[in-house]
């Protein structure tokens, strides 16, 4: 197993960056290996200190909802499998001429990571488009093309022959179309019959619309192959980066795992999940699938960002998520909450805790030091950005102004808070156009539309349920109180959110 010694983990804090990869010292394994000594291999990359919440030299806050780095460990060691070495081969990708597909056999290559395949074979439906689209110089530049390796299809769309699995140890299939029910069953089927094969990771995007009976078969023809295997379904699929929303998953074969209609899921983040899966041991026969949460108060979304925050690579991260991370960290609110019933009141009920006085002193105190550190980071990029937004806000005041839209009173001020988030998005797009950073400026602002439109239906759909909640607590709502919740307009108000 290959080792780094010190390596630096800050960039493995933007989220969502292809090189976002966690050093091979991060894993652990059934391997005889010898780690260097002077190795810091369970540091997060804000150092000993952790995160700037804990720079505090006053008592911090306990109550995990409020404070998840008083819950969260630093990042340490994960597990990896012990026989993700060998042959991998990679089936139902490199079809496109829109994309390349090298994202995926760049993870599965990628030194730093517990993988140590000496041969990447892609199976595809015709070769020499295959190698037009993954010859290319980064690839030369990591080594892949070394390893890499090709086998076609006996026919458009079809899967390896058992011949064709000869000495193939880890096979990655990736499906979009089709009854991917029935494919499922053949490559657990063909996997078992290839004496080879040790793990199977399979992909199944676009897989909407699945039943429990359904997806309960597809788990019991996984298991009965004999093969480990990690199964991860997710929505359409759509070309956002990678980490750039929150995730949930739930177990196929409940009626929890099947995925509504209209989900989403980012390509390069199933691509990163479905590869986490195979080199992590936590993966192992596992069946899950993968939505994007838009409601930044779920418990995911809160403990997802406190991860980052806290410097958990991506392999990290995701092993803390599938080890019931999010079933761990509401059972920890809950016993705080318990232990600590007069919380909100600001009463607590451990001696770890400073007079109300004091307490808040030190609120205070860690309040302005966090600012004054945060205004030190405030780079020339990020006031550039700000700078631009606030004369778009601006524009769009002016324009909204004459077209009548805006509600009578609303003062200039007040309009751009409420538009703010478009208003940096604006100004970090002219600010990437002037870099050349932006490739298609129409399609990034479909796409943070299309983002902003589903938190808005998620925060619209949360709203009703607290409503409703309370309406009937105090029995105000009526027979007809559904009907009435469902004639809200989320657009009555022309300020956009």
């Amino acid at each position: 197993m290959k080792f780094s010694s010190v390596f630096s983990t800050s960039i493995l804090l933007l989220a969502g960056s292809v090189s976002s990869f966690v050093p091979s010292s991060f894993f652990t394994s059934s391997r005889s290996v010898a780690f260097p000594s002077d190795s810091v291999l369970y540091i997060s990359s804000w150092g000993t200190k952790g995160p700037p919440t804990r720079w505090s030299d006053e008592t911090e806050n306990k109550n995990p909802e409020d404070n998840i780095q008083a819950y969260l460990k630093a990042p340490g060691p994960v597990e990896a499998r012990n026989n993700v070495d060998g042959t991998v081969l990679v089936s139902g990708l490199v079809r496109s001429k829109e994309r390349t597909d090298q994202f995926i056999f760049d993870l599965l290559n990628h030194e730093e990571s517990a993988f140590e395949f000496e041969k990447l074979v892609a199976f595809v439906d015709d070769i020499s488009f295959a190698k037009k689209r993954l010859l290319s110089r980064s690839a030369r530049y990591t080594g892949l093309l070394d390893k890499l390796d090709f086998s076609q299809a006996s026919s458009e769309g079809g899967l390896p022959s058992v011949e064709q699995l000869a000495g193939v140890k880890s096979w990655v299939a990736y499906l979009d179309e089709g009854d991917m029910i029935a494919s499922i069953k053949d490559i657990a089927s063909i996997a078992q019959q290839a004496s080879s094969v040790e793990n199977v990771a399979i992909l199944a995007a676009n897989a909407v619309g699945w039943d429990v009976s359904a997806s309960e078969s597809v788990v019991d023809a996984l298991k009965s192959s004999g093969i480990k295997y990690s199964l991860v379904a997710v929505g359409k699929i759509e070309d956002h980066a990678e980490g750039k929303e929150p995730y949930q998953f739930n177990e196929i074969g409940t009626a929890e795992g099947c995925l509504p209609e209209d989900a989403i899921f980012s390509r390069d983040e199933a691509m990163r999940v479905i590869t986490e899966c195979l080199q992590l041991e936590v993966g192992v026969n596992k069946a899950l699938s993968f939505s994007e949460v838009y409601d930044v108060n779920a418990t995911e979304a809160k403990l997802i960002k406190g991860l980052r925050e806290a410097g958990y690579a991506r392999p990290q991260e995701i092993d803390h998520m599938l080890q019931d991370g999010p079933k761990n960290y509401k059972e920890a609110i809950d016993a705080f909450r318990e232990k600590n019933p007069d919380y909100a009141k600001g009463y607590y009920t451990t001696d770890a805790w400073w007079e109300d006085e004091k307490f808040q002193k030190s609120v205070r105190k860690s309040s302005l030091r966090l600012e004054e550190e945060a205004q030190k980071v405030k780079d020339e990029r990020t006031l550039e950005v700000e700078k631009v937004a606030k004369e778009w806000a601006k524009r769009e005041y002016f324009r909204q102004s004459m077209a009548g839209s805006i509600d009578e009173g609303m003062s200039q001020e007040d309009f751009t808070e409420s538009v703010w988030e478009r208003a940096l998005f604006e100004g970090d797009l002219v600010y990437r156009q002037m870099n050349g950073e932006v490739t298609d400026a129409d399609a990034e602002l479909e796409d943070f539309k299309a983002r902003q439109e589903r938190k808005k239906q998620a925060m619209l759909k949360r709203a009703k349920k607290e409503m409703k909640e309370l309406l009937e607590e105090e029995n105000l709502g009526g027979d007809d109180l559904d009907e009435k919740l469902n004639k809200i307009d989320p657009d009555a108000d022309n300020t956009e959110t």
